[in-house]
């Protein structure tokens, strides 16, 4: 097996070394030798990556194998070479995510009999689409019960049906971590683990817990959340030194009395239960120090009675569901309520009595507009806006809105509320949407992001870091992280007068893209913390803030000279370096330092000198996202160019899927973008656009760049005026304002100093008559021939106006010809004929359309022919626009009709040439000039 290193994961040596479990003793400096001191270095077959040496995840006591896909198949060769040097090993790290490495790693781990730290644990990978690999591994051999020594084992993420019986063996261990397996049961008899003290079993599927858990004496920490129990066992009084206990996201309905024996006991967190009076054990005095987690409980209501049995002949009344189609814009909903499933996988729940009457309701996806798209510092877009009218519709009962949203691998999904002024974060919750409705036929469900309204507005997904908040009393309290438990924050009594909120955001930061920007190979970071209050005034006692020190630093050996705490001010964009200004000191794991108010917090580590000017360079830096230009010419009609703007890791997929249907040079280079930013792309050197489009200036296409969005325009491009043979032109994109003038070296090399510029790609067109021209075409003779669609009095219509007007027809095509008239009969005959192509069955059916009306004279005027032909073509276009849901297309044939007579007039005037109230009949219309 040949293992490869991802380039997220080629880590420094130090980096490697995972920090020691908390429960034993640090080990000696000693431990750090590295693996150079023995003799010969063994030579593995496969050998280790090259980005890899075999000392950054050797030493004399502690191998790490979890660091990069398939490491776990290292283990065995490494005992087939060095077995000596395996003997003595006490802290083992190992990926569960290959099945043949794992069972070849377990025939090994029986010789490794001086281990003390062995974790197995899957989720240390992702696949292809982000999801997370899990671990394989469902049970372990009877011989691991020769690892005597063995006090920390973590076996999280992996797939145990049962308890394995050879952990019962250990009379050393201390720390067990089962997490996310799938247990059902746990063994009679806990009696030979005389020294557990933290159990972890939260994540698998217990329905209840046995008796036998009252044997663990010294169990400090007991964590069963997210599980399927219903009641606890008695025995759970026993743990005398039982100090935490997690019981969250459970069935629970009654805790036992004998918790009230539990004196040793701090922290108990049962939220999320169905609990609906706690036991008056917990309110004794003596067990006056602890602290009680009750949220999401029915405390103090009444026992839900068993339902009625259905009276005869009665009809168990079910939400009506509505399945709207991409062009029908406008939905009814009665008094008996309505499940709403919009395209794309959108779904809304009106319940039964929302609405008194029967209302019709309107949906509409919108294009992200800066101007109101509100998006804080490190958030990021993951949904279009979804507007729903009318606004500010009150309903009697609130309604359900789940906007579909793109996967987001970090952070937390909210959804905000533009009501017209300004916009809102609403309670959000996160699920799947259901089953046989999805956003692509075939395909899973949506991801939506779900909220509960009394009022229609917009609506739109955006993913944020996690943000944790609590209520700081007089009293003092604690905020702990939920992405990372490391980060801690202890306000201490009398720390404020008032009661105030405190919010807690943690940025999780790449070392390896730092130690690139930063220049600095040695250059370590922790998670940035970004802190808020409210009211903002400084706290009258300091502040303890806990943080993990960045990576693969260790309290023992790190060079305190190195460390540097950054202080940032979000407002202004600084960094300033504090360290000398707070007290600061290490542990172990981490960093400890004292505060007194509120801002954001950075420590860094590097041999270099830290300033705080390349801090803030490196920062801006990791706002932005890599992004790459697409420039696409569609193979059957080289004038029809599609312009993307994609992530530089989603460039292959796209371009692979395009590949059938378009032709084109390769995506551009690197570039950097931020969230929400303005480009442009401009037409150069023999190049045009023939298209009138309301985000089209001068030839230049505005974008707007969202991460997790499609940025992309497809438009028709034709060479500029007295261009002959083929055309050799460029796209160039642009940040922010479009260069008057740029210099020739800029376009052809790419050379100069220019910030505005980005990247530049290359596109031809077939010469004319050449046989270049894609399937034969004769430019000189087109497809369909020049015309203006329409009347003096509602308007003309160009042929390039109809060709920007089909690209945004897509799928909505077939209805729209039934409105203007087509038969079923030549729409099927037009989608056979065209049956791969969807741009072209669209053409096909706007000038079918056209040329009909020429032959029963009704709305065709050739362009220079005679007046009064074509009366009323233009709103009967508008009209199935509206007929067929496009109502947004036919506000854009309205814009561009009122364009051109503006523009039509005003050429009038600049020759001196005014329009009379009446004309006389003989004369002869004048061309339009839009």
């Amino acid at each position: 097996m040949t293992t490869t290193l991802p380039p997220s994961l080629l880590l420094p040596p130090s980096l490697l070394l995972p920090p020691s479990p908390p429960t034993l003793s640090s080990p000696s400096p000693s431990f750090l030798a590295p693996l150079s001191s023995f003799s010969p270095v063994p030579s593995l077959t496969p050998p280790l990556p090259p980005s890899v040496e075999l000392c950054a995840v050797l030493t004399d006591t502690r191998l790490t194998l979890d660091v990069y896909q398939g490491g776990t198949a290292v283990l065995q060769l490494l005992w087939v070479s060095v077995p000596g040097q395996l003997r003595g090993l006490q802290y083992l790290r190992l990926g569960s995510e290959d099945r043949g490495a794992l069972e070849g790693a377990l025939e090994v781990l029986p010789h490794l009999t001086q281990l003390r730290s062995l974790a197995i644990r899957g989720h240390c990978f992702h696949d292809a689409h982000g999801d997370p690999l899990p671990g394989l591994l469902t049970s372990l051999p009877p011989s691991l019960s020769s690892l005597s020594l063995l006090v920390h084992l973590d076996l999280s993420f992996n797939l145990l049906s049962s308890f394995p019986p050879c952990l019962l063996t250990l009379p050393l261990l201390s720390t067990l971590l089962l997490g996310h397996n799938h247990l059902t049961d746990l063994p009679p008899s806990f009696g030979p683990l005389p020294a557990l003290r933290y159990l972890s079993l939260l994540g698998n599927c217990l329905a209840s817990l046995p008796p036998s858990l009252g044997q663990l004496k010294t169990l400090h920490t007991l964590d069963v959340s997210y599980n399927l129990l219903e009641t606890l066992p008695e025995e759970i009084g026993a743990l005398e030194e039982l100090v935490k206990l997690e019981l969250s996201h459970n069935r629970l309905k009654r805790l036992p009395e004998t918790m009230g024996c539990l004196l040793s006991l701090r922290d108990l967190v049962i939220h999320s239960n169905d609990l609906r009076v706690l036991p008056v054990c917990l309110c004794l005095d003596k067990l006056d120090k602890l602290k009680v987690d009750v949220r999401n409980n029915p405390l103090g209501r009444p026992p839900t009675p068993p339902p009625l049995p259905p009276t005869p002949g009665q009809v168990e009344t079910r939400i009506p569901e509505l399945h709207l189609g991409p062009n029908r814009h406008r939905f009814c909903v009665s008094s008996a309520g309505c499940h709403v499933f919009l395209p794309g996988g959108a779904e809304l729940l009106f319940p039964s009595g929302c609405l008194a009457t029967t209302t019709t309701l309107q949906w509409a996806e919108r294009r992200p507009d800066r101007k109101w798209v509100w998006l804080e510092e490190h958030d990021f877009l993951l949904s279009r806006p979804l507007e729903l009218l009318p606004h500010g519709i009150s309903f009697l009962k609130p309604v359900e809105v789940c906007v579909p949203y793109h996967r987001s691998r970090k952070g937390e999904v909210v959804v905000r509320r533009f009501d017209g002024q300004q916009w809102s974060t609403l309670s959000t919750e996160t699920r799947r949407g259901s089953i046989g409705h999805s956003s692509h036929p075939g395909g899973r469900p949506a991801r939506l992001a779900c909220v509960s309204v009394r009022q229609f507005s917009w609506f739109v997904a955006v993913g944020r870091p996690v943000r944790d908040s609590c209520s700081v009393t007089p009293e003092g309290a604690l905020l702990v992280s939920r992405s990372d438990a490391g980060i801690k924050l202890t306000f201490p009594p009398d720390c404020t007068v008032q009661t105030r909120t405190i919010t807690l955001q943690v940025l999780q930061v790449s070392v390896t893209e730092v130690q690139t920007l930063f220049g600095d190979p040695q250059a370590r970071v922790s998670p940035l913390l970004c802190l808020f209050q409210d009211p903002s005034i400084q706290f009258l006692q300091p502040i303890k803030v806990q943080v993990p020190l960045p990576t693969g630093l260790a309290g023992h050996t790190v060079d305190l000279s190195c460390l540097h705490l950054l202080h940032g001010d979000p407002s202004a964009h600084t960094w300033t370096d504090i360290t000398s200004q707070v007290s600061l000191y290490v542990t172990q794991l981490y960093a400890i330092f004292y505060i007194t108010h509120f801002s954001w917090y950075w420590l860094w580590y590097t041999t270099q000198r830290c300033v705080s000017g390349v801090v803030r360079r490196v920062y801006q830096r990791l706002k932005q996202f890599q992004v790459q230009f697409l420039v696409l010419q569609r193979r059957t009609d080289p004038k029809q160019v599609l312009l993307q703007c994609l992530p530089a890791d989603k460039v292959d997929n796209r371009v692979q899927s395009l590949s059938e249907q378009y032709d084109g040079p390769q995506p551009s280079d690197l570039c950097d973008l931020l969230e929400g930013e303005q480009f442009f792309a401009g037409f150069e050197r023999g190049l045009d656009v023939s298209a009138d489009r309301p985000d089209c200036a001068e030839g230049r296409l505005s974008f707007v760049f969202y991460s997790r969005l499609k940025n992309l325009k497809e438009v028709y491009v034709c060479p500029t005026q007295k261009q002959e043979g083929s055309i050799r032109g460029q796209v160039s994109f642009y940040r922010g304002e479009v260069p008057s003038d740029i210099p020739q070296e800029v376009a052809r090399k790419r050379k100069g100093h220019d910030s505005q510029w980005l990247a530049t790609l290359p596109l031809r067109l077939p010469g004319l008559n050449s046989e270049g021209g894609s399937n034969g075409m004769d430019w000189e003779q087109p497809q369909y021939p020049p015309l203006n669609l329409g009347d003096p009095e509602s308007g003309y219509l160009t042929e390039a106006n109809l060709l920007a007007i089909s690209l945004q027809i897509g799928q909505d095509w077939r209805s729209i010809g039934i409105n203007l008239g087509i038969s079923y009969q030549e729409l099927d005959r037009m989608q056979y004929k065209y049956r791969d192509n969807l741009g072209a069955v669209v053409l096909e059916m706007l000038f079918h359309w056209a040329r009909g009306q020429q032959q029963e004279g009704v709305g065709l005027r050739p362009a220079g022919g005679p007046g009064q032909q074509g009366i009323g073509a233009v709103p009967r276009l508008i009209d199935a626009m509206v007929e067929s849901g496009r109502r947004d297309l036919a506000e854009e044939i309205k814009d561009i009709v009122r364009l051109g007579t503006r523009k039509y007039n005003e050429s009038l005037r600049r020759v001196g040439l005014e329009e009379e109230e009446k004309r006389p009949s003989t004369d002869t219309d004048p061309s339009p000039s839009h």
